[in-house]
């Protein structure tokens, strides 16, 4: 018998509020999924959804072989339980000298993690979550408040992602993690534009710049960086 791998499905889903609506079906497999939209499409409802945190109004989400679930929300004040940064690495199960090492917020062990800024709090935030395994890991607008140095960084660490299902939903245009999988939220629906590079043909919201590498024949094979260049440099 064939085992079937870990997968998040979305069953005639319909989710409304007033006169908004949006419908999403569609079936999330292992890898890195990428989710676009606008401002205002559904995104974040959609994340909080999938996560058994908001319900549908119709339609169903199944979960299989999916034991261990994390979503990050775009701003990371909403997950802090530490009065110390130090204890805030300490409450994820982590070792705050080996994280904050990472990020460089050593001298920051014993603030009050509302005293860091912003970035520094979503440098933080991300660092104890991507330390961690799980089979879903949902993250809302990632990039949110990051530089363009911490953006490659992490998206360096989702791009050797190996294990479960990594959804990530952003509005993000200039730099991206290499991706399996790509949707787009658009008119109300959840919509399959393919993966790569097949796939950014499909793609409506497709970042202006890979837009133009695609018109001239310079098909990008994925989204990241070193992607990106090699498709430029090619003859």
């Amino acid at each position: 018998m064939e085992v079937q791998g870990m997968r998040l499905g979305l069953e005639g889903v319909e989710i409304k509020r007033g006169n908004w609506h949006l419908s999403a079906e569609g079936s999330f497999t292992e890898g890195v999924h990428l989710i676009s939209g606008d401002v205002g499409s559904g995104k974040s409802t959609l994340a909080l959804m999938m996560a058994g945190l908001f319900s549908a109004a119709s339609g169903s989400v199944v979960r299989d072989r999916v034991s261990s679930l994390m979503i990050s929300f775009q701003f990371p004040e909403y997950h802090i339980t530490g009065t110390t940064v130090g204890e805030e690495c300490e409450s994820w199960g982590l070792d705050p000298t080996v994280i904050l090492s990472s990020i460089n917020l050593e001298a920051k062990r014993y603030y009050d993690p509302f005293r860091l800024s912003r970035g520094e709090l979503k440098r933080l935030h991300l660092a104890c979550v991507l330390a961690n395994q799980y089979d879903l890991l949902i993250l809302d607008e990632p990039f949110s408040s990051l530089d363009v140095c911490e953006k490659q960084r992490i998206c360096n660490i989702l791009s050797g992602c190996s294990h479960g299902i990594t959804i990530l939903f952003t509005h993000e245009q200039a730099i991206f993690p290499r991706v399996g999988h790509i949707w787009e939220i658009e008119d109300g629906r959840l919509r399959y534009c393919g993966s790569p590079p097949e796939g950014l043909q499909n793609w409506h919201h497709i970042p202006s710049l890979i837009r133009t590498m695609v018109a001239s024949g310079k098909i990008p094979m994925n989204l990241s960086p070193d992607d990106l260049i090699e498709a430029a440099c090619r003859t």
